[in-house]
């Protein structure tokens, strides 16, 4: 009932009894009746606004840009994931924190540039080094959601650290399913090492047996589906509470596996790496399908905010991606690496069918988050609320301008509302991104006020930023030559 009608009715009979007191007795009924209305929808009202959204978040791993349906793939069809976009809302320059994996899961899980906090470069596989992971300075969003009285899962990869200090179940997940490094073979018939100390070598860590929190499981299941059936099975027995899943598959990233099950939906791809590919990211895209429907089943879909995203580009010639219309890889600061498939629902409250243009970055996903809860964060957040953006309550732009930088290379880029540079020691770039989304004319050489105001711009933002804590991937020989007791469990231990 309409509370203004409620409070109408309410005065007219106060009016009625002072001129006809034969009505008092009927009318003090009314009253009381009334009352005993408003008094419920003031509850109901008081019940919605403190109810807590169920959040997942589904990250995908070296997925192409052009790689969904959403983003108008044919080859390769999505229609599972490509509900979420028709139910909300598609990122059309939706990019994370980093081209590769491990950094852009840190800036994600963090809501704050990596690059802040030392976490320059992809982890290297060490389960005796405490400092090769995300730093216990930071509060990941299972930290934030668990003090908020949230149940809080991971399922997949983890990339965050293989030390005992840096677990999951010990960076605010109740509840871990996967794997700790930075890729993992997907029949179960390979998972042939008992525990990370079993472990010689980097991709020897894609044979350990899977983790079930703390404990080492035997698994059966393609891998895929069986962090599918983990996550369906975490939503089965957590969903009259808020709860956080966090359903981070490996796939597409290497070794290229599939079961036939999903090779046989592409006889049309000729090219074996391709149908493969195909193959992964469809098995991902069942999976996708089982929550969804399940979250309807429940009675939860309006009460679930969701999000999907790649963790970086697709690194094409290694697994067969397709990053089209963009220029790059998984790697550069091309919109190839950093751009990527993005799409977010929350029914009832963001719009659907909607794209959205300006650019958005993995931190703010995080940033909505606490923007939606209102707790306060640890530390302070480069990701935004999107929320207000997205209803239209906020016309502007969520951020002014995204930063990137590859210490390494000495290679910084930035992305405002028109313009994207990057610029290393001896070549610089200027591209007008919003008629050039495959960055084919370099301004560079007529354009240096502009060069000149972005440069401005990075080396403001480089001020904050800190050293890596520790060796990457790509010093792996040399890290292990500096630590000899890096694999084999220690005495002490």
């Amino acid at each position: 009932m309409n509370q203004n009608l409620i409070q109408k009715i309410y005065s007219k009979s106060i009016c009625e009894i002072i001129v006809n007191p034969n009505l008092t007795m009927l009318l003090l009924k009314i009253r009381f009746l009334l009352l005993l209305v408003l008094f419920s929808f003031s509850l109901e009202l008081k019940s919605q606004s403190i109810q807590k959204p169920n959040l997942i978040i589904i990250l995908t791993d070296d997925q192409g840009y052009a790689d969904v349906g959403f983003n108008g793939s044919i080859e390769i069809p999505t229609p599972n994931i490509d509900r979420i976009a028709e139910n909300g809302t598609v990122f059309s320059s939706g990019y994370v924190s980093y081209a590769v994996c491990g950094p852009s899961r840190a800036g994600l899980i963090t809501g704050r540039y990596q690059d802040k906090f030392g976490f320059g470069d992809n982890p290297l596989f060490a389960p005796n080094d405490s400092t090769m992971g995300l730093p216990l300075t930071e509060q990941t969003l299972g930290d934030y959601l668990q003090s908020a009285n949230y149940k809080t899962s991971i399922i997949g990869k983890w990339h965050l650290g293989a030390h005992q200090a840096l677990h999951p179940n010990k960076r605010g997940f109740n509840e871990f399913y996967g794997f700790l490094g930075g890729g993992h073979q997907y029949f179960p018939e390979n998972l042939t090492l008992k525990d990370e100390f079993e472990v010689r070598t980097e991709y020897e860590s894609y044979r350990t047996k899977l983790l079930k929190n703390q404990i080492r499981v035997e698994e059966n299941e393609y891998l895929t589906d069986a962090f599918s059936r983990e996550a369906v099975s975490f939503i089965q027995r957590n969903h009259k509470d808020p709860f956080f899943l966090f359903l981070s598959y490996n796939a597409p990233h290497g070794p290229l596996q599939a079961t036939e099950k999903y090779l046989k939906r592409f006889p049309n791809i000729s090219n074996e790496k391709r149908k493969t590919y195909a193959a992964m990211v469809s098995a991902v895209d069942d999976g996708v399908g089982d929550i969804l429907d399940l979250l309807r089943d429940l009675g939860i879909e309006d009460n679930t905010l969701i999000f999907f995203l790649s963790d970086n580009g697709g690194p094409t010639a290694n697994n067969a991606s397709d990053n089209k219309p963009l220029r790059g890889k998984k790697g550069d600061f091309f919109e190839g690496g950093v751009r990527v498939p993005f799409a977010v629902q929350w029914k009832g409250v963001i719009p659907a069918g909607h794209t959205y243009d300006h650019p958005i970055i993995s931190l703010d996903i995080f940033g909505t988050i606490a923007g939606v809860l209102g707790a306060r964060t640890k530390n302070e957040l480069d990701g935004e609320n999107l929320i207000p953006f997205l209803i239209g309550e906020n016309k502007n732009a969520p951020h002014e301008a995204l930063f990137w930088r590859n210490h390494k290379v000495d290679r910084y880029a930035i992305r405002t509302a028109d313009f994207k540079m990057i610029t290393e020691p001896k070549q610089q770039y200027l591209f007008d991104i919003k008629s050039d989304i495959s960055e084919k004319r370099n301004l560079s050489l007529n354009n240096q006020f502009q060069l000149n105001d972005l440069t401005e711009k990075i080396n403001s933002w480089k001020s904050f930023l800190k050293d890596p804590l520790f060796m990457g991937l790509m010093e792996d020989e040399a890290y292990s030559k500096l630590n000899p007791d890096r694999f084999g469990k220690k005495p002490n231990d």
